[in-house]
């Protein structure tokens, strides 16, 4: 295969020229995102927004040869033409190779139109800029990308004036027809992954359009007469795009500065890629001289939520052995503990490795039993899972509105007593679950008992489906039942300070999490998939009762999904994580995609990646009946999880003697 710089290449020199050696290596370096996912385009909306985009600019042909050569040769035979309509168009100049999603061609002048499912709201004045007047942050890659397809399109083509576009979902704009989503399907064959469009999907079928296309030239002209800047890099955009294609093509190492910008970088290894070599290992072993005992340890990159990181990377501060707390900006008053952690006390104790009073963690049982002595029983576990799709499902939506499809329930009484008593489930094609959900939620933890989270997600869901409801211009005969169970459960923040607090508003315990308790093994996170294992390593409680098989067990926990489970296992002392004990959701995924799609923060789903894709994979893909009852299994059982981990983490805070 021949080795062009493509845009997806000239993406990942942008964030980092050394990346251009590593990319395209599967065998030889481990890579943390996979380069070509089915899954991350299903789960942002990429392939629905791509079908969606030529509907809008019908009449088009398709440029669908198997090699480039061939794909540049049938574009520029099109291209002869004086008016055309193109679809993945291929062009090359030299060592340089693009794929336009979109070109209209009209005698001398060139559309080129970049489709991404990126939202924007095309009401707000200078969206592309941010507050000082520069192009904001996080438009910038996509802008970027634009500018190099018009920069080898000008090259290939300098005779042709070019304008261009960027095509994306805009969240300004409601959906004017049912069912839009539906009109687009996943199909699988050959072992390749597309779409098929309904054949009632055209023009006037899709109703108002809702993506909207923005000129760009404006900043595309600024990119690419303004120096551009990466690590290690301040130059203009023809030197750039040169130097960055004569290393790809030559398959040379640019060695790069490193920095706080290699937090980010993929080609590191993950536990299922132990085998590969180590791309970000490899630049800090170069220009740092570390040693790999040195990552294993902890280093400067792995400080938990700490934006001083290249502050001290700059001042030699390498290894979590060379940080004072002087460096972590602690204050006299960080030494009383009794309050409750703050951020720098957490970052301490993960870069220290050392724990009051000479433990193995730190928990404040006070703080702990202060915050349950306000909770009234029977206590709720609740957990949710959503998806927000670029194409709505219903007439009335937005690009990216809330769809809450899911959610398990644990009640636990006075006595202790825990039954996983409630769970919902809505994943049928072109169903509203919505309204559904906040019934069944209410009929599952009544008028009584404090109600936990962990993590803002299910009040903001709850919010939304508030708004959706007093939006709704044909609400549901119940809208106001529903509306005051919401308001009862949630609170609504008008900046800094709470505009609302409902009788029963949840209670997050990821924030008692983050001020009670710290493991080294969470490496200071607060997720709960990384509070789980760790105190389930540090409880006696926890071992004791959950090492027989009492869950889904008579006598013992009552479950939905699970019968006679084991949840405390432990190989060679080291306790296993309870969620690696689950089948995959996905038996045609790896393991490495999965962690891929939970930590991408770049998609809109913030989430539940994977019960996210899981749930447009149901949508969108003509699943053979087994396959959709398996993947509605492993939701279920996922979902309770979720909400036993937190009774477990009460249960191991509460009960344990330390």
């Amino acid at each position: 295969m021949p080795r062009y710089l493509t845009k997806s290449r000239f993406k990942t020199a942008v964030e980092c020229p050394t990346k251009l050696f590593y990319t395209g290596k599967a065998r030889e370096y481990a890579n943390a995102m996979s380069e070509d996912s089915f899954l991350q385009s299903l789960a942002e909306g990429g392939f629905q927004v791509g079908e969606l985009a030529k509907l809008m600019y019908p009449g088009g042909v398709e440029i669908t040869a198997d090699t480039h050569e061939t794909q540049v040769q049938e574009t520029n035979q099109y291209l002869q033409q004086e008016n055309v309509t193109l679809y993945e168009a291929a062009i090359r100049h030299e060592d340089l190779f693009i794929r336009v999603d979109v070109i209209r061609k009209q005698g001398n002048r060139i559309e080129l139109i970049e489709v991404k499912a990126k939202s924007f709201d095309s009401t707000e004045e200078n969206g592309f800029r941010g507050a000082r007047g520069g192009i904001n942050s996080g438009m910038l890659p996509y802008l970027q990308d634009v500018a190099f397809q018009t920069y080898v399109f000008k090259l290939a083509f300098p005779e042709v004036q070019v304008d261009s576009f960027l095509l994306m979902a805009d969240k300004s704009k409601a959906c004017s027809v049912d069912g839009l989503n539906q009109f687009f399907k996943i199909t699988h064959a050959n072992g390749r992954s597309g779409i098929e469009v309904s054949s009632s999907a055209n023009s006037n079928s899709i109703g108002d359009p809702i993506l909207t296309a923005v000129n760009v030239n404006e900043y595309v002209h600024e990119i690419l007469t303004l120096p551009i800047e990466a690590p290690g890099v301040v130059s203009f955009f023809p030197d750039v795009v040169k130097r960055w294609s004569d290393a790809y093509v030559g398959d040379k190492k640019i060695d790069s500065p490193v920095g706080a910008h290699c937090v980010r970088c993929e080609f590191r290894n993950t536990p299922t890629q132990q085998s590969l070599k180590s791309g970000l290992f490899e630049c800090w072993q170069r220009a740092k001289g570390l040693s790999a005992q040195d990552f294993n340890d902890g280093m400067v990159l792995d400080v938990w939520s700490f934006r001083g990181k290249e502050r001290l990377i700059q001042e030699g501060t390498l290894k979590f052995s060379d940080i004072e707390k002087s460096d972590l900006g602690w204050q006299n008053e960080d030494d009383d503990l009794s309050h409750g952690l703050n951020g720098r006390q957490r970052q301490w104790m993960q870069v220290s490795k050392s724990m009051p009073e000479g433990r193995d963690f730190y928990l404040n049982r006070e703080l702990i039993e202060a915050a349950a002595s306000q909770w009234q029983y029977p206590l709720h576990f609740i957990d949710f899972e959503t998806a927000r799709v670029a194409i709505p499902f219903f007439k009335g939506q937005k690009a990216y509105s809330n769809i809450a499809f899911q959610f398990s329930h644990h009640e636990m009484d006075t006595d202790g007593t825990v039954k996983h008593k409630n769970q919902f489930l809505s994943v049928t094609p072109g169903v509203k679950p919505n309204y559904e959900f906040v019934r069944e939620l209410k009929n599952a933890v009544g008028d009584r008992g404090t109600v936990f989270m962990w993590s803002p997600h299910e009040n903001t869901t709850l919010n939304a489906i508030l708004d959706e409801l007093n939006e709704d211009p044909a609400p549901p005969n119940d809208a106001d039942e529903l509306r005051g169970f919401i308001l009862s459960l949630t609170r609504k923040k008008d900046g800094s300070k709470t505009a609302r607090e409902g009788s029963r508003a949840m209670v997050d315990l990821c924030e008692l999490s983050k001020r009670a308790f710290f493991h080294p093994l969470t490496k200071g996170s607060n997720s709960i998939k990384k509070v789980l294992p760790a105190i389930m390593t540090c409880s006696d409680y926890i071992k004791e009762k959950y090492s027989p098989p009492i869950y889904g067990a008579k006598p013992g926990m009552t479950s939905l999904n699970f019968s006679n489970q084991i949840w405390w296992q432990s190989i060679d002392g080291k306790v296993l994580d309870p969620y690696k004990l689950l089948p995959p959701v996905f038996n045609d995924v790896s393991e490495s995609e999965l962690e891929q799609i939970e930590s991408d923060e770049e998609f809109e789903i913030s989430q539940g990646g994977a019960a996210s894709t899981a749930y447009a994979r149901l949508q969108f893909e003509s699943l053979p009946d087994n396959e959709r009852t398996y993947i509605k299994n492993a939701l279920l059982r996922y979902c309770e999880l979720d909400t036993l981990a937190m009774v477990m983490i009460f249960q191991g805070w509460k009960e344990s003697n330390y």
